[in-house]
């Protein structure tokens, strides 16, 4: 009965734990959207009355569609959206409208009119956006047409009054921040490479090749998380160019634009070093403490990253953490590794340089630092060294 009591406690205590993780999951998930919830209902509201009030339009439903679908699309390409839902208006209403007159409502109607919108689209090289929009757009004139006629231009309207409210909105009444939008979806793709280098380091160290193998599959599975990135990186550009208030947080922008694609690029690198790191262990290569010792200095720069970024701060301590990651390396590789070694040893100068470029220096000077990090280090292990070609080198200024 104590063992049964002991499981029973133990069940309800993870249904408890799991359950508050709901919660808190789901509660991030409000918090995330609620600017952006209440975005839409402004728009909304005011593209409504913007349409019924001011310029007269008997059922202005076209207006907050048009404004909650500009919303709706990703940040970054809500002007695009504008252009691309006012022009499936157009052609909705077109065919809509010239196919009712001709043939009159019904349902073999309705399914004529869409069909007919949507082969127009594509004839004439539509997006997919523009192509959704003519096809809804073409259902509503048909079902709404006996409600009122001669609406052509009201509709047209609609659509660009809600496109309009919901850029005015998201430009001047409501606009977002920003630098904290990328910060929030910097975060996914940073804590991902960071966390699986870190776990990645702990399995070498321990020669755990499933724990290294578990750290690869994560890294690999990190398309979401970039792409959020970029997203919200074209969200901010369009944030920072259409709304004057956030017209001062340009230049911290800057930093996020171009650190994507070399984030990008060291989250492949990465993986590259932690399949080369399983077989390393498959083969029983040896595995100086300084490699594992590198790997988490690469893990601490991108959080450093991370956190200066989202400071305001310029990365140093981010750069310094990756040329410590490059100095490890190289005592690792003095210590003595096997081909699959030299290979992550290789991977972690190419991180880091990928870090480096990420934190604001140019591709040539983070080649150029890493060398350097590299070369001395080794240097100083190799002031005895049996080696002629060491012998000549000259002192090193960084000792």
């Amino acid at each position: 009965m104590d063992i049964d009591g002991a499981r029973i406690a133990a069940t309800v205590q993870r249904l408890r734990h799991r359950g508050h993780a709901t919660l808190q999951d789901r509660l991030h998930r409000v918090r995330a959207t609620l600017v952006l919830s209440v975005q839409a209902g402004l728009a909304a509201g005011i593209s409504w009355l913007v349409a019924h009030e001011l310029l007269g339009s008997p059922q202005p439903v076209f207006a907050p569609i048009s404004a909650v679908g500009t919303l709706a699309v990703s940040v970054g390409q809500r002007f695009r959206r504008t252009v691309e839902l006012i022009v499936g208006v157009a052609v909705g209403v077109a065919v809509g409208d010239l196919l009712i007159f001709l043939l009159g409502t019904g349902p073999w109607q309705l399914s004529l009119v869409v069909t007919s919108a949507i082969l127009l689209t594509v004839f004439a090289g539509g997006s997919v956006a523009i192509l959704i929009q003519a096809a809804a757009t073409a259902v509503l004139i048909v079902t709404l047409s006996p409600a009122g006629h001669n609406l052509e231009i009201p509709r047209f309207l609609d659509a660009l009054i809600g496109g309009s409210a919901a850029l005015l909105v998201t430009a001047l009444l409501l606009p977002l921040n920003p630098v904290r939008v990328l910060n929030r979806a910097a975060r996914p793709a940073l804590d991902l490479l960071a966390d699986q280098l870190d776990e990645a380091a702990d399995g070498l160290r321990e020669r755990e090749r499933d724990k290294v193998q578990h750290s690869l599959e994560q890294l690999r599975d990190h398309k979401e998380e970039v792409a959020s990135f970029d997203e919200a990186i074209q969200g901010a550009k369009e944030t920072a160019t259409l709304s004057p208030a956030r017209w001062h947080r340009r230049n911290e922008l800057t930093h996020y634009a171009e650190a994507a694609d070399p984030i990008e690029r060291a989250i492949r690198n990465a993986s590259t070093l932690i399949r080369r790191a399983i077989t390393l262990i498959e083969d029983a290569e040896p595995i100086p403490e300084p490699m594992p010792a590198s790997m988490g200095h690469l893990a601490e720069s991108v959080r450093l990253l991370r956190h200066e970024f989202a400071v305001g701060e310029e990365p140093e301590r981010a750069r310094e953490r990756s040329l410590r990651a490059v100095s490890e390396a190289a005592q690792a590789y003095t210590e003595g590794v096997g081909f699959s070694g030299s290979v992550v040893v290789a991977q972690v100068r190419t991180i880091a340089s990928d870090l480096l470029v990420a934190s604001g220096v140019s591709q040539e000077e983070a080649n150029r630092l890493v060398r350097e990090a590299f070369g001395d280090l080794k240097q100083k292990k190799h002031v005895e060294s049996e080696q002629p070609e060491r012998k000549s080198e000259p002192p090193s200024n960084g000792g």
